[in-house]
């Protein structure tokens, strides 16, 4: 039975963490105060904002960044899981300084683009690929095929999962729990403003980890005519930190959707080359009829893909479908991301991978166990967290019963103002990279019981 906690020294660590964080980055609150003149919000991208002001980032190398007060950070955060290779991997490096020199940008493909194809059908087991620039691209456009090949408008997703920032998709996030909905129809809400309710209401959520629940939603859409034309989810969650599949669950949705001739697409932006060499679908040996791919596909460069059965990528082949877009393909992401599969994410990176995984995750169990913590350690591949709930998150709806945002706000803060970058103001999980060494991982497990210590004491 886990400890109970005490809130008001929870928000007295708070107070003092962001005074002391505050402190530390004087020179990042005067470059906001500048940004704020000409860059909306002070960040390029919401997600990047933080209250009073966002930390600005100088310089990285390896596993460590140094921000614009100078600073110096062991980062797990790696943007947002873009970063499995390190920063500035030399092998990465080199194949973008020759490239540039030939040609930066053509519209044009290059064999670079060709030998990445390949490789990635090699990886994955789906034959057909085409290139994007972006995460939300791919799942676009991913989407946009599956509605051509089923010749249906329905789109259903999981509950909670964040698939990029296109209005379809833009539906039942962030959701507070008494807005959750029915579990049999949960509620179809917009993310932010400016999505149309037409489209949400084309956007279905169903919960994660019941594929029981998902089948019997197809039906009853089914028998109003709406039919979905695919399923969107990523095979692990990885915005609520990491929600693995029940054994059996993966194949359950494979098996439903092949029957009901739904289009099964694995949202691969977050697992794809983080959590094994051919991602969640080598992982957990289920194959969808399409994958979407981005951030750590690019080394750091802005690259993104979608992956497919010769069936479903046969509508981009004969031009039924138009996946187009001016930057698919550059030459310096297909550089990066060719030098990347080859030279840095070999199969003795992911053995690497695994070392670092299960010394951190039995590190920070340890932990809890050690001060009786609400919580438990989970990780796979280069990915995992802890989880501040005294029961198992297996969906979106537990994950909001039992969570602890003041837990999380002090976690992100302490780890701050000790060495550790990590994601501001969410629960998201960590990601390792090739060239993260045990003595980043021993001082993340440091300063976790520096922390376990400070919320414990009376």
């Amino acid at each position: 039975m886990a400890i109970e906690l005490n809130p008001g020294r929870i928000q007295t660590l708070i107070g003092e963490q962001t005074e002391l964080l505050n402190a530390r980055t004087t020179a990042s609150k005067a470059m906001y105060e500048r940004a704020l003149h000409h860059l909306s919000g002070g960040v390029a991208s919401s997600y990047q904002g933080r209250d009073p002001w966002p930390i600005y980032i100088e310089s990285g190398k390896g596993d460590l960044i140094v921000d614009v007060d100078g600073n110096e950070y062991y980062d797990f955060h790696n943007g947002f899981g873009s970063m499995v290779q390190g920063h500035g991997h030399p092998a990465i490096g080199k194949a973008v300084a020759a490239r540039y020199p030939l040609g930066t940008h053509f519209a044009a493909a290059t064999e670079d683009s060709v030998v990445v194809a390949e490789e990635l059908a090699r990886r994955w087991g789906l034959p057909k690929w085409r290139f994007t620039n972006s995460g939300s691209e791919s799942t676009m456009d991913a989407i946009r095929i599956a509605r051509a090949y089923t010749g249906r408008d329905t789109v259903m997703k999981i509950f909670g999962s964040y698939h990029g920032h296109h209005d379809t998709v833009m539906v039942s996030i962030g959701v507070e729990y008494d807005k959750i909905g029915d579990r049999e129809n949960l509620a179809s809400l917009p993310y932010g403003a400016g999505v149309p309710q037409a489209t949400v209401d084309m956007t279905i959520a169903v919960p994660f980890n019941d594929a029981p629940a998902m089948e019997r939603r197809i039906e009853r859409l089914d028998a109003e005519g709406r039919k979905p034309a695919c399923v969107i989810m990523e095979p692990a969650m990885m915005n609520l930190g990491v929600v693995l599949p029940e054994p059996g669950y993966l194949e359950a949705v494979r098996d439903i959707t092949s029957r009901h001739g739904i289009v099964l697409i694995f949202d691969e932006v977050k697992t794809g080359l983080t959590i094994a060499a051919g991602g969640a679908v080598e992982k957990f040996g289920v194959t969808p009829d399409m994958v979407t791919l981005a951030k750590a596909l690019g080394g750091g460069l802005p690259s993104g893909a979608i992956g497919g059965t010769e069936e479903v990528m046969a509508l981009v082949e004969d031009g039924t479908v138009y996946q187009v877009g001016t930057y698919n393909g550059n030459p310096l992401s297909m550089a990066a991301s060719r030098a990347s599969l080859f030279e840095v994410l070999t199969p003795e990176a992911y053995e690497h991978l695994g070392a670092l995984n299960d010394r951190i995750v039995k590190g920070c169990q340890e932990i809890i166990d050690k001060y009786d913590l609400p919580g438990y350690a989970v990780g796979i591949g280069s990915k995992g967290c802890v989880t501040f709930s005294s029961a198992k998150i297996v969906d979106y709806e537990s994950f909001k019963q039992n969570q602890f945002p003041a837990l999380c706000e002090l976690a992100w803060l302490w780890n701050m103002n000790n060495g550790i970058f990590m994601t501001p103001g969410r629960e998201e999980e960590w990601t390792m990279s090739v060239v993260h060494s045990f003595d980043s991982v021993d001082k993340y497990i440091e300063v976790f019981d520096g922390f376990a210590a400070a919320i414990t004491s009376d």
